[in-house]
């Protein structure tokens, strides 16, 4: 059985209209681990939230099998919840601390990625993007529960997150297993970037680029159009070594 090589850049992105990047991403091939946390909170409380994310995952040692190195991911971002907890009650005022996380985990021929809140992550398969994760907040919890588009749209608290690290007391991560195939290329954002630019148009994108020519256009749409958020995104290729 032959492992995938990795090809894979990131980069972040102030954006145009906010005053702190509380965004933050791991790009770590050589880990087969890539990772985007998208902070939420007061004045640098997001940036905390989203750095403690990283820094616990960067410490990471992955394990021969990928259930053991999910186990050990769940118990790192256990104790960054329990720590942000304890941020947000020392500060009072019923403040959140947290942050969304995606990861994605690469084992032979296998992926996991898991996922709390609303930063995304694709699949780009054979020309063809697809969403794979699925977005934590009532937007998609009242489709699920079979609202209407229209009935969503006019909800003023559709983009309210029902999960993210930090803002409840269990932690919640969803996880998915999938199998990769030769020129598989995932893509990891936090919402900055679909905020902006639709999935049609990163399809189009990444049909026509390379991974790290398709990575600046996609953050240069974004910024033409005024990005009202900071913005991340993960580019990351698989492609099987010429025997």
């Amino acid at each position: 059985m032959t492992d995938f090589t990795w090809n894979s850049y990131g980069l972040t992105h102030i954006g145009k209209k906010r005053k702190i990047n509380q965004d933050a991403f791991l790009n770590l091939p050589n880990k087969q681990l890539w990772v985007v946390a998208d902070g939420m909170g007061g004045h640098k409380a997001g940036e905390v939230a989203s750095a403690s994310i990283i820094n616990s995952l960067e410490a990471l040692i992955p394990e021969q099998t990928i259930g053991s190195t999910v186990k050990k991911i769940y118990s790192a971002l256990l104790k960054v919840n329990q720590k942000l907890l304890n941020l947000a009650a020392e500060g009072g005022d019923n403040e959140i601390i947290g942050s969304t996380v995606v990861i994605l985990l690469v084992c032979h021929q296998y992926c996991v990625y898991l996922w709390s809140g609303d930063s995304r992550i694709y699949i780009f398969r054979k020309g063809v993007l697809k969403q794979i994760s699925r977005d934590h907040n009532n937007k998609s919890r009242l489709l699920a529960e079979g609202s209407s588009i229209k009935e969503v749209k006019a909800y003023p608290f559709s983009q309210i997150l029902t999960h993210a690290i930090g803002g409840e007391e269990n932690l919640y991560l969803d996880a998915q297993i999938q199998e990769i195939r030769d020129g598989d290329i995932f893509l990891l954002c936090s919402d900055g970037l679909n905020k902006e630019v639709c999935d049609t148009e990163i399809e189009s994108i990444l049909k026509k680029a390379s991974i790290e020519e398709s990575l600046i256009q996609l953050i240069e749409l974004a910024l033409e159009r005024e990005a009202q958020d900071n913005i991340s995104i993960i580019l990351t290729q698989a492609s099987k070594p010429n025997d």
